[in-house]
């Protein structure tokens, strides 16, 4: 994919970000006519507002852009391939030493990640405008993640009619194969003879039978890293059934499967010094005669038994026996991502996900990253007291707490359970979807933590 980014044009027309303060240096050393212009059109640097500057002919001579009092250049140019005339433009050169957000790599794939939109049922005329490479950009880079956003994007918003678990489990498989990984998938009643249990007894009320997708990449000598992703494809409740406006979104409960694959596919394209694998349990939670009811006991892959509390508490059973497989491993991490509970959107609200670890390591660098990519995480504790919460009477632990208080702390705490306490891990509550439009961030799906974790591992395995 373009991105609408090019090799080359001698007539493009400089495009220069500015904050507030900048814009005052830049006054200092403009052109008399194009500060009179500037000033004459009330141009103040606010973020995401534009000044188009005409030259002595009439002609697009300059556009400015505003930034705020932020210095990310990134967020600024998102979206202009859609809002500019038609033409090219080009970057002005960044300072030395400019922080992330605003060097050249991170301004293209700001650039590059404004140029998306879904396409699969209705055309769109893609913007007119396009950027010349900025120059130090590294393309690989911005091309790796802008793909994998895109995927994850497109895989969350595709609806359930078209994205069950076997389509899912076949994007993964496509992955797979154009990174030369190897891919095993796990399908219906296989998922008992090979231990995944409670995969299965999510799934197995849907006409589309559950699988988990194990793929593998990289030398197998090297530090191991695994990613796990819910892939729920869409949630009803189960016989706890969801309201309607509760369940009108649920196709989206896929997201976290989708934003593990986009992070797999970078890594792999990344060449990374790792031994990847991305396990994926992909599961539509239906409603049928053979549902998984509420008080059912289940035994997991770790041998663990669990009362079933509520059956729309789905995603924490399929991602614990996936857990429990890459736990056994003992890799030098393992990070899942699920749009697990509404409690942490209660919490942090919609566009912070919440961060659970049990390493403190771990997580100041995945924070650390999160913050430099503008990506952001908040971690919340795996506060150890609430374990009682998840207690069974007559089973080693219930799947959801007998309160509505601190289900975010208590869903993290049920899938703590499933893991090694001596492997790195990170939970990822993501809401995984924009309920406003931003700039390089429409109303839609969303691939949150995506590009904070790549740059964490990137950074270590690199």
């Amino acid at each position: 994919m373009a991105y609408s980014l090019i090799d080359h044009d001698s007539g493009a027309v400089p495009l220069t970000p500015l904050t507030k303060a900048g814009l005052a240096s830049w006054r200092e050393s403009a052109p008399p006519r194009e500060r009179d212009w500037v000033q004459a059109i009330g141009f103040t640097a606010e973020a995401g507002k534009t000044a188009l500057i005409p030259d002595g002919h009439g002609k697009l001579g300059r556009v400015l852009v505003g930034t705020g009092d932020s210095e990310a250049s990134m967020w600024a140019v998102a979206g202009l391939s859609e809002t500019l005339p038609e033409g090219s433009y080009r970057l002005d050169a960044l300072p030395d030493g400019a922080p992330k957000g605003q060097d050249a790599s991170r301004v293209a794939l700001g650039w590059a990640l404004g140029t998306y939109a879904f396409t699969r049922y209705h055309a769109k005329k893609p913007g007119a405008a396009r950027l010349v490479w900025p120059k130090g950009a590294d393309r690989g880079l911005v091309k790796r993640l802008a793909g994998a956003v895109f995927l994850a994007r497109d895989l969350a918003t595709t609806p359930a009619s078209d994205m069950g678990p076997e389509e899912l489990a076949d994007a993964a498989q496509q992955v797979a194969k154009a990174e030369d990984a190897k891919c095993k998938v796990v399908v219906g009643d296989k998922l008992l003879e090979k231990n995944y249990p409670t995969i299965h007894a999510v799934g197995r009320a849907s006409t589309r039978p559950p699988r988990l997708v194990d793929i593998t990449w990289g030398d197998k000598d090297a530090p191991k890293v695994t990613l796990v992703g819910k892939g729920v494809c869409f949630d009803t409740g189960g016989l706890d059934l969801k309201p309607a406006s509760s369940m009108l979104n649920m196709k989206k409960d896929m997201a976290g499967a989708a934003i593990m694959l986009g992070l797999g596919q970078a890594i792999m394209q990344a060449g990374l010094k790792l031994r990847l694998r991305v396990l994926l349990p992909c599961v539509e939670n239906s409603v049928s005669g053979n549902a998984v009811r509420p008080r059912d006991i289940i035994k997991t892959r770790k041998g663990l038994t669990v009362e079933i509390g509520n059956t729309d508490a789905e995603g924490r059973l399929i991602l614990c026996d996936a857990l429990s497989d890459a736990s056994d491993e003992k890799p030098e991490m393992i990070i899942d991502a699920a749009t697990l509970t509404g409690a942490a959107r209660v919490a942090l609200g919609p566009e912070l996900p919440a961060l659970f670890c049990n390493d403190d390591a771990l997580a100041d660098a995945l924070i650390a990253a999160g913050k430099a990519e503008d990506d952001p995480l908040w971690r919340m504790p795996l506060y150890k007291p609430y374990r009682r919460l998840i207690d069974s009477k007559i089973a080693d632990l219930n799947n959801v707490s007998d309160g509505p208080q601190g289900g975010a702390i208590t869903a993290a705490l049920y899938l703590n359970e499933f893991v090694d306490p001596a492997v790195p891990w990170a939970h990822l509550d993501v809401m995984a979807w924009n309920n406003r439009q931003r700039p390089g961030r429409p109303e839609g799906a969303e691939a949150q933590t995506l590009r904070a974790v790549y740059a964490h591992i990137a950074e270590r395995f690199g």
